[in-house]
């Protein structure tokens, strides 16, 4: 029985990178429910059944709705197919990334001045945005996680306007089997982004100091 302490853990998006953190969630105790594009959870429900049998399929409308934490974890370039009004008063873990030559070019994440998770959060104005879980490859969130109080534990990077909302990120991701390292506001999630020195780079909490990420140029 999964625990009815922690908050339950909603994912849109049942792709590789979905499927991944919904089974790492489920291994952690947590609840997960999990929606892909679909209006009609039928189809996913024969797949989870084999690859997340403890894992509720639904609709992203029910999802959202009985989810504590819901992360986005759907190709970028569908996020305005989101009804932004279901999503008010949310925590949102933004997981996506800009990946222009598989999903398209876009005028508005081509500005390097900005985070991707800006405009989704200029799209969901009513939620508050984490933006995480998007610069480590899908299959290493399950082949890299460690027990907590492990020294070799990789580093997950978060970014966010908000103080509890990071907080409760950060004990997600550390469930996980991941220590967090805090960037600051979500512009910051910039220097996670595809195409920065951090994206996919391997590292403990404890070896991204002050120094060294000074010497990243955005």
């Amino acid at each position: 029985m999964k625990s009815s302490t922690k908050p339950r853990i909603g994912i849109i998006g049942a792709g590789r990178l979905g499927t991944v953190i919904a089974r790492q969630a489920l291994a952690a105790d947590y609840q997960v429910s999990i929606a892909n594009s679909k209006k009609d959870p039928t189809s996913l429900r024969f797949i989870l059944s084999v690859l997340l049998p403890d894992a509720e399929p639904a609709t992203v409308q029910k999802v959202v709705e009985q989810s504590d934490i819901v992360i986005l974890a759907i190709p970028l370039n569908k996020y305005k197919q989101l009804p932004a009004d279901l999503f008010a008063h949310k925590l949102i873990i933004d997981a996506m990334n800009y990946w222009p030559l598989t999903e398209g070019y876009s005028a508005e994440f081509e500005d390097d001045s900005t985070s991707s998770s800006e405009y989704i959060q200029g799209y969901l104005p009513h939620t508050t945005i984490v933006k995480s879980l998007n610069h480590v490859a899908y299959n290493e969130i399950e082949e890299h996680s460690l027990p907590k109080g492990d020294p070799d534990r990789r580093a997950v990077l978060i970014a966010g306007n908000d103080v509890d909302a990071k907080r409760q990120v950060r004990d997600f991701i550390d469930d996980l089997g991941f220590d967090s390292v805090d960037l600051g506001d979500l512009q910051e999630g910039k220097k996670f982004q595809p195409g920065t020195k951090l994206f996919n780079t391997r590292f403990r909490a404890q070896d991204l100091g002050e120094k060294w990420l000074s010497l990243i140029h955005i």
